[in-house]
């Protein structure tokens, strides 16, 4: 395990590689559903303008929320997008050993750091297929953050093995953020009352399409809830914000998530096979992917991204994620026709690049 710091940028996002002229840019590095907000969706929002002059409400969408997961309202918080949430487990929970599993999402590890705290790393290795070893997390450890499906690795860990994290004493964070893209949202734990300390994290700016809006919500037992509330600022769900997390628990609303999880999954496979064909370039894929996104390997990568900027699209960069060096890339899922055009697109920069 390691705790010292090193030279990855934990705040760099997806969003910085289609900033400043991104927009003739095809977008392959942001993990939001393309397509989206939906139009019913849009007018919901549009509908809560009208509301603004009042202060918002949020126990309509925290009801709707505790609904759909089964779970009384007092295991419920909403907050402005899943980020949020991490500043108010950094800020509002007493910690004396944090550790994050990476490689994932890197605001948890920053927002720990920014609270004064010092964070372990466990690193899952490639040549374990990304897979989480519980063994590998310290038994001292109070509080422990992994993602499932992970980003950016899109490993769906099974959630006995992350259940079996959990301890007297310590807080087991989970961040769902892509769940709601997995067919059936096997493996995740919302919803889950006996699992001790569970914190679960979920987000609606992925599949809706809500990430300039800003809403996601946190799952746990009322006493954390309690402590994350005493953290958050007043009124930190905007009323459009509100309005869409109360519409996104629709019935409707679950089952489009769903029809859009199982698009994803097929359009996940027609990415990876067109990937396979690269490997006498170097080119591996991290399998078997189960997230919105897969991640890659290969040399020159840096030069292969920049090329494949020049040619209009835009991927993440990977080794910003602690675990990951220059030689990975991400890649967010995309229709076929999109994926067609980039795989065409990666194969003139894999050329250009070997040259």
């Amino acid at each position: 395990m390691r705790t010292e710091l090193d030279t990855h940028d934990l705040r760099h996002h997806g969003d910085a590689e289609v900033r400043d002229g991104g927009a003739v840019l095809t977008d392959l590095a942001v993990n939001v559903r393309a397509g989206t907000p939906p139009q019913w969706l849009r007018e919901r929002i549009a509908d809560s303008l009208t509301a603004l002059a009042a202060y918002p409400d949020g126990r309509a969408a925290r009801a709707a929320v505790a609904a759909r997961h089964g779970l009384p309202e007092e295991r419920v918080l909403l907050t402005a997008g899943a980020a949020e949430a991490f500043v108010l487990l950094a800020r509002g929970l007493r910690v004396r050993r944090p550790v994050v599993v990476h490689p994932q999402f890197t605001e948890p590890e920053a927002a720990l750091r920014d609270a004064g705290h010092t964070v372990g790393r466990v690193l899952l290795r490639a040549a374990d297929g990304f897979r989480l070893d519980p063994a590998a997390v310290p038994e001292d450890a109070d509080l422990v953050v992994i993602g499932n499906p992970t980003n950016p690795t899109s490993v769906l860990h099974p959630a006995a093995a992350i259940a079996r994290l959990a301890r007297p004493g310590r807080t087991l964070v989970v961040d769902e953020a892509f769940m709601d893209a997995v067919p059936g949202e096997r493996e995740a734990l919302a919803g889950v009352t006996d699992v001790p300390g569970l914190v679960v994290l979920r987000s609606l700016t992925k599949t809706w399409g809500l990430a300039g809006l800003r809403i996601g919500y946190v799952l746990a037992a009322p006493g954390t809830i309690a402590a994350l509330e005493r953290a958050q600022p007043l009124w930190p769900v905007s009323t459009p914000a509100l309005a869409a997390a109360e519409a996104c628990m629709a019935p409707r609303a679950l089952a489009e998530a769903e029809e859009a999880a199982r698009r994803i999954a097929a359009d996940r496979a027609h990415l990876v096979a067109g990937l396979r064909r690269f490997g006498p370039h170097g080119l591996v894929v991290a399998e078997p992917a189960q997230g919105p996104f897969v991640l890659v390997r290969l040399p020159d990568a840096a030069a292969v991204r920049d090329r494949l900027r020049g040619l209009g699209f835009a991927v993440r960069r990977g080794d910003t994620f602690p675990g990951l060096d220059t030689e990975w890339l991400r890649l967010a899922v995309r229709d076929r026709g999109t994926v067609d055009r980039f795989l065409g697109a990666l194969e003139g920069a894999l050329t250009a690049t070997r040259r």
